[in-house]
């Protein structure tokens, strides 16, 4: 159990676990995490590209294509890896000429079950009251 993380809205999302040993090395573990995410990120779909910027105060973009951006976002040591559809003017600018929207949300459907599958070590049951979230680790 513990406070959920934030994401983005509307986002597919799979969480996991930031697995630091001493404080002094949390810098380099959740840059190891950004890294492998990424690289596995681009194994597993192709059309995302290296993008490093931010969603708001706490989500972090590590990639995008012409439909979405993928991104990470940690608090403590729970990790929310998530994928939603891009919110930047230049998208909106070229939906506005060519609807991508609809195609956006029709290619996050189709890569749903995959996304979780590649990022998802631990299911979210639930909320309580106060905001806390009740976390379990999926079988091996």
């Amino acid at each position: 159990m513990g406070r959920s993380v934030s994401y983005p809205s509307g986002a597919i999302v799979a969480f996991t676990v930031l697995e630091v040993e001493s404080e002094d090395d949390w810098e380099f573990e959740y840059e190891w995490l950004r890294d492998d995410l990424r690289e596995r990120a681009s194994r597993a779909f192709p059309s995302l590209i290296p993008h490093d910027a931010w969603r708001g105060r706490e989500d972090r973009t590590l990639m995008r294509n012409a439909y979405a951006d993928f991104g990470v976002s940690v608090y403590g040591l729970l990790v929310a890896v998530w994928i939603v559809e891009r919110d930047d003017g230049a998208y909106w600018d070229a939906d506005w000429r060519t609807a991508r929207s609809p195609r956006a949300q029709r290619w996050l459907s189709q890569i749903a079950s995959r996304f979780d599958a590649t990022f998802g070590d631990y299911d979210c049951l639930g909320h309580m009251s106060n905001g806390e979230g009740v976390y379990t680790k999926r079988a091996a």
